[in-house]
């Protein structure tokens, strides 16, 4: 019996770290894949974060909130470009996440605005956040910080996030 025990033990123990080398996390339904962030300029006061968010369960969620430690504040943004004007918009009530569906935050549309940053984000260091959904409730994530210019595929132009908008 106790070699049982130690046996599922070890077998739980390397489930969880695979799932965790694989960058997922998990609260409730929703999946959260690759969450990251941008490095900062010297003096710059907010930055970026960026995920994708899957909803496996068969009702919709939203993501209503993110606390993070290294920032006074921080909020869901949508940025998007019409008539080739740039407009940065907070979302309002939270982003919807639908039954069955992916959104993806990345430059240019959905996006974590970490702001008031008393140190800037640094290249290889990882952000601690808690994101909380209106269904699935609160997780921790680890944002993996990467380069200043992010170089992700599918961006749009980007403003300078060292100046007030």
């Amino acid at each position: 019996m106790k070699k049982q025990t130690v046996l599922t033990g070890f077998l739980l123990s390397c489930l969880l770290a695979v799932h965790a080398a694989a960058g997922g996390t998990k609260a409730g339904d929703i999946d959260i894949e690759q969450p990251n962030a941008r490095a900062m300029v010297p003096g710059a006061k907010v930055g970026g974060g960026y995920l994708t968010l899957t909803n496996t369960g068969s009702t919709d969620d939203k993501l209503i909130g993110i606390n993070s430690d290294r920032a006074n504040s921080a909020e869901i943004h949508e940025m998007s470009v019409k008539n080739g004007i740039m407009t940065m918009r907070s979302v309002a009530g939270g982003l919807s996440i639908p039954a069955g569906q992916t959104v993806e935050l990345k430059p240019g549309g959905y996006h974590i605005m970490f702001m008031d940053v008393a140190q800037p984000f640094k290249q290889g260091e990882s952000i601690k956040a808690t994101l909380t959904f209106e269904k699935a409730g609160s997780v921790d994530v680890d944002f993996t910080v990467g380069g200043a210019s992010g170089g992700m595929k599918g961006s749009q132009p980007q403003m300078d996030m060292s100046k007030p908008q």
